[in-house]
């Protein structure tokens, strides 16, 4: 029964995390204007296969209608205004697309610096627990195995000194 009211515990710990994560972007979303929003849904279209059919179509009609002898080409080849077309919509399209991107990556960077906050709190947390063990073990005087490295854990990590070694093997 134990296990069962643990696993519920932890289901529900869960479901916690996951709505507070969800509340989190939520509210990202909501700041985002009305300008984010249209570029958003232009460039969640442009990944679409739907976008892929509608070019299709369109350059292949474009391309017939001026190709067919006996009607009147407003474009001939080698296709000019066409070129121009396409030319103006990449244009608009890169631009909607890093819009877009520009906030992905800002929510990104929102949720890794909520990852690194948590990751730091979690490390010294489990460093203040390892020193209380190490205090329960040494009261009961009992030996702890591998005292060396218990010792090592007890140290709390400085996020500056990984963050030079990081950098020191990127470069090497």
């Amino acid at each position: 029964m134990a296990m069962q009211s643990q696993k519920t515990s932890v289901d529900e710990l869960t479901k916690r995390n996951v709505e507070v994560v969800r509340q989190l972007e939520e509210a990202a979303k909501q700041e985002r204007s009305k300008s984010d929003l249209v570029a958003e849904a232009i460039a969640k279209f442009c990944g679409s296969m739907k976008f892929v059919w509608v070019h299709v179509a369109w350059f292949g009609g474009w391309i017939t209608l001026n190709l067919l002898p006996g009607v009147t080409h407003i474009d001939p080849f080698p296709f000019t205004f066409l070129t121009l077309v396409v030319s103006l919509e990449a244009i608009f399209l890169s631009t909607f697309i890093l819009i877009s991107q520009n906030h992905d990556t800002k929510m990104s960077d929102r949720r890794n610096h909520l990852d690194l906050q948590i990751n730091l709190l979690s490390e010294q947390e489990n460093t203040r627990m390892i020193k209380m063990l190490k205090a329960i073990a040494d009261k009961l005087e009992c030996e702890i195995p591998h005292d060396s490295e218990v010792a090592f854990l007890t140290k709390e990590t400085d996020p500056e000194k990984v963050a030079a070694l990081i950098e020191e093997q990127a470069e090497s």
